[in-house]
């Protein structure tokens, strides 16, 4: 461990803000570990926790600026980009705009507590035309509390996170290996995940044409909005003949609905 004290110590800020800034920016990478590993080191090395906090927050502002940017000026078109490259894309927005829905942009101080929500918060905060000034103060401010959190946890349980840190570093190359490892195991599952959502959807699924000989064909089916409301306001085209079903209230919403016809439901 004392070998590579001098190297976590002169590479230690560069790798963190290169972490940080690819996890936002979409890669899966899991980074508070890194940020616990950091705040450890911070107790006894002369790692600065100030530092290690200001080279995170600089790099997620930097990297959620850029899809704040792109959402303001592609809209949905980079929402339904990420939706599709996401490993949760059954959950990729509606819980996102649930949140600014009911606290605006306060919501992004806890986006990065979210998994998944982290990339997906800046792009809607900029396709709903939040303030800029506004989108950097709360966005700096979740950043700093995530990263806070990580950092504070390594420096409190420090002792119990040298032994790890002193076994890894005895491990040498094995240790890079197991992190490598277990990182492709999560992307696999989530993978599989993604595959198997899919499959159900298009199981239950109809398309524009079908739809469209059903309503000529005079079979008169429900055709339900269940977007958010900030999806249908970013969004404002509907099916003609559509009704909005509001999630919330989903038990009231379903028994007023009669049973003999076909009911088509659509997304954001």
């Amino acid at each position: 461990m004392a070998e590579l004290t001098p190297y976590v110590i002169a590479y230690g800020l560069p790798l963190i803000f290169g972490i940080v800034l690819l996890e936002q920016l979409g890669a899966p990478i899991p980074t508070l570990p890194v940020l616990i590993v950091a705040g450890a080191l911070a107790v006894d090395r002369n790692l600065s926790a100030v530092q290690i906090l200001t080279v995170a927050v600089v790099a997620s502002l930097l990297a959620d600026s850029v899809w704040y940017v792109l959402g303001r000026l592609r809209g949905q078109r980079v929402l339904k980009t990420l939706c599709r490259i996401s490993l949760s894309p059954d959950s990729c927005v509606r819980q996102t705009e649930s949140l600014f829905e009911r606290w605006g942009m306060p919501a992004l101080l806890i986006a990065k507590f979210i998994p998944g929500f982290s990339t997906v918060a800046p792009p809607l905060a900029g396709a709903m035309r939040g303030r800029t000034a506004s989108f950097l103060l709360y966005d700096a401010g979740g950043a700093l509390l995530w990263a806070g959190a990580g950092v504070a946890g390594g420096m409190l349980f420090h002792r119990a996170i040298d032994p790890v840190l002193a076994a890894l570093a005895s491990s040498g190359g094995w240790a890079l290996v197991l992190l490598v490892a277990g990182l492709a195991v999560f992307v696999a599952f989530k993978w599989w995940q993604r595959r198997r959502f899919y499959k159900f959807l298009r199981m239950a699924r109809i398309s524009v044409e079908e739809l469209r000989r059903l309503m000529d064909d005079g079979k008169n089916p429900i055709v339900l909005d269940v977007r958010t409301r900030a999806g249908r306001i970013r969004d404002p085209r509907r099916i003609k003949g559509a009704a909005v079903l509001d999630v919330d209230n989903l038990d009231a919403e379903l028994r007023a609905l009669a049973r003999d016809q076909e009911i088509i439901l659509y997304c954001t």
